[in-house]
């Protein structure tokens, strides 16, 4: 994100260079040649600049947004792979549609619940669980009330702070 400066500074040196985004950009070392497009059309166009620069939200309509969710339960609960698949929307605006649509799965949205929700004693529990169980670590994870990727999550954790007491020992 460039200041209204900078901007101002990037078209007026490329109008000085006779129109040459080359030596603009070398001389600068900014902006992108699309960038700088974008800046001479809107200069060109209203000798200045808006001051305030933000970028434009997208619109989804509802039918959009109930698609995207339906993609989202029938494929396998991959935000990454519904954002991928659809083309839209970003991470966090699926995570709400999730949430505001369909709450039953907001929940296996791996990240989603607060940092503070299990402290270190039932972590642990849940590790020694999960290294010494019989059914499967899903089964786990829904029975502790996180996410599978959160008990793995928990293990590397508590094998890293468990190495760290014993690193200083073997390190020369």
């Amino acid at each position: 994100m460039y200041s209204y400066e900078d901007r101002l500074r990037a078209v007026k040196l490329y109008q000085k260079l006779g129109r040459r985004m080359a030596a603009t950009q070398r001389q600068l070392g900014y902006p992108t040649k699309n960038s700088l497009k974008a800046w001479c059309a809107e200069f060109e166009q209203n000798q200045d600049f808006q001051r305030g620069y933000q970028r434009a939200k997208r619109q989804y309509t509802d039918e959009q947004k109930r698609r995207a969710v339906a993609h989202y339960v029938e494929q396998g609960h991959c935000l990454m792979h519904t954002i991928r698949c659809l083309g839209y929307p970003s991470r966090q605006a699926l995570r709400l549609w999730i949430r505001e649509l369909r709450p039953e799965f907001a929940r296996t949205i791996a990240g989603n619940s607060s940092a503070n929700a299990h402290n270190r004693i039932e972590k642990q529990e849940a590790v020694i669980a999960l290294n010494t169980r019989e059914g499967s670590a899903k089964d786990l994870a829904v029975t502790v009330g996180v996410s599978r990727p959160t008990l793995y999550n928990w293990r590397n954790q508590l094998l890293r702070d468990a190495l760290s007491l014993f690193a200083p020992r073997f390190v020369s």
